[in-house]
């Protein structure tokens, strides 16, 4: 009988040959990630820069997820030696290594084309054009693939992974529709206070695979992330906040002189800075370092459980001193030099943030069960400032962004149009029309459950939503130039027609 952590949805027969025990439970989550179809799609996902533009050394969502689950692994077993001050934690929780692997890998299996971007489009898309309440959200995706979407030999539906790794792959482990209650007390990341109420910004769960979450996390406090959960989401952050730089870097998209102007401008006048308002941080005329102080400001309002003026201060130092004036000063040329120089930047501020994790102050909900200690924690949010400012709020970017955008909207409405076309969806793709039954089956099944807390549709809303459901579920599943191809194909365009293939 397996342990409640390794306990799949569906009974599976086993082999006599077989070595059956609780961790190579886990050993076969992890490969039945690996070899998943949706896993190799990552490589020709967008990280931030889409590779055509920036050259084929910048990171995807596969090469970002491999990174992952690296920091991940290590910080696992460095939590679980004797030594570390974080063992009786890993020891009350459950860490197991391969489990907290499996979680990385999996983490952004529902990362739409085109990156966060795409995510933005169709949660627009799926909520005010196709009626779907709980819209469409990365992690959900996640969530729906291991479950639902994909497929093993030994489950009719899903990985059918264990409760464990499902749970640790549960970045956000509610849904949209997650009840607060009325209590003043601080939300978890991804929910977040506004007038009238509470807004779900991220979730893990969509209504469909709501009751498979919850068995998954029986028995746990709700809305905290296991410990192997926590483990991943912190190396997420830690290997983004590295790699985006290196990325940017290589594609010569990071001006020395911007940030410098940035960084020097805080630190020479933090005190006249503090003096302004909001508003005039944010003018056009705002002077060198009001960004940094804008996000000074945010951490003491978001977390003051761990934002600390002085930190901030050191961290800003630290961060122009090595990525400033030591990285950024000599321009990337693509030679050893460069290369070695970066490799050291990038190799540093891994083990450096890695050996920062540490056990999270006790009931602190912004925080998961582990974090990073108040260094580290400041120094990562400034390196993540520094994509945010110099790079995503770029017109360039931006304009290219808005065009992905409208060939995104096109696939979706085009695709819509064509399932629910009387005299012509027998002919959409097979693929699509297996998504659209599959969903519709899964609100039916919740119209029959009725389960609490979660929106049940009419019986006369079952086949829509289902439609709308199978029609995200297709386009997420798409890469970054299939995508395209069928966005111009459904307009009428024959320029990539045959680039399309079996691929539908």
């Amino acid at each position: 009988m397996p342990s409640a952590r390794a306990a799949r949805r569906f009974a599976e027969p086993r082999s006599s040959v077989e070595v059956i025990g609780e961790h190579s439970e886990f050993r076969l989550d992890l490969e039945r990630i690996r070899f998943s179809p949706y896993f190799s799609r990552l490589s020709a996902v967008t990280q931030v820069i889409a590779q055509p533009g920036a050259g084929p050394l910048i990171h995807n969502r596969l090469t970002h997820s491999i990174k992952v689950t690296a920091v991940a692994r290590a910080i696992a077993v460095g939590i679980t030696d004797p030594s570390s001050p974080a063992r009786e934690l890993a020891l009350e929780h459950g860490c197991d290594a391969v489990v907290v692997q499996a979680a990385a890998s999996a983490h952004d299996l529902g990362h739409p084309p085109f990156g966060h971007l795409g995510e933005r489009v169709l949660d627009r898309l799926a909520r005010e054009s196709l009626g779907l309440a709980d819209g469409f959200e990365g992690n959900a995706q996640t969530y729906r693939i291991i479950t639902a979407l994909d497929v093993c030999e030994a489950a009719p539906q899903g990985l059918n992974l264990t409760a464990a790794v499902r749970t640790a792959v549960a970045k956000y482990p509610w849904t949209r529709f997650v009840d607060v209650g009325a209590s003043d007390d601080p939300l978890p990341r991804g929910l977040r206070r506004v007038s009238g109420g509470v807004e779900v910004v991220k979730f893990s769960a969509y209504d469909l695979d709501a009751d498979d979450l919850f068995a998954a996390r029986h028995g746990m406090p709700p809305m905290q992330q296991s410990l192997e959960c926590s483990i991943m989401d912190i190396a997420d952050d830690i290997a983004y906040s590295i790699h985006d730089v290196d990325d940017f870097y290589r594609a010569g998209l990071l001006s020395q002189g911007a940030v410098a102007r940035e960084f020097r401008g805080w630190i020479a006048g933090a005190s006249e800075l503090r003096a302004l308002d909001d508003d005039a941080l944010t003018t056009r005329g705002a002077p060198p370092g009001s960004a940094l102080e804008g996000l000074r400001r945010k951490l003491r309002r978001s977390d003051p459980w761990i934002a600390d003026d002085d930190a901030f201060a050191d961290a800003v130092d630290v961060v122009a001193d090595d990525l400033v004036d030591g990285l950024l000063a000599t321009p990337f040329d693509g030679s050893i030099a460069s290369e070695r120089a970066l490799s050291s930047f990038t190799n540093r501020w891994i083990g450096h943030l890695r050996a920062s994790v540490v056990p999270a102050p006790p009931d602190v909900a912004r925080s998961g069960l582990v974090t990073l200690d108040r260094r580290a924690w400041h120094e990562v949010e400034i390196l993540k400032f520094v994509h945010r400012h110099f790079i995503l709020d770029r017109a360039d970017i931006v304009m290219y962004q808005r065009g992905l955008s409208r060939a995104l909207t096109r696939t979706v409405r085009g695709l819509t149009a064509w399932v629910t076309d009387d005299f012509d969806r027998h002919r959409v793709p097979e693929r699509l029309r297996e998504l659209v039954d599959l969903a519709t089956e899964g609100y039916a099944r919740l119209r029959a459950a009725q389960p609490a807390g979660i929106p049940v549709p009419e019986a006369s809303e079952v086949h829509t939503l289902g439609v709308a459901r199978g029609v995200v579920d297709y386009v997420a599943s798409l890469s970054d130039d299939q995508a395209l191809a069928v966005s111009e194909a459904i307009d009428g365009r024959p320029d990539r027609l045959w680039d399309i293939g079996q691929s539908l």
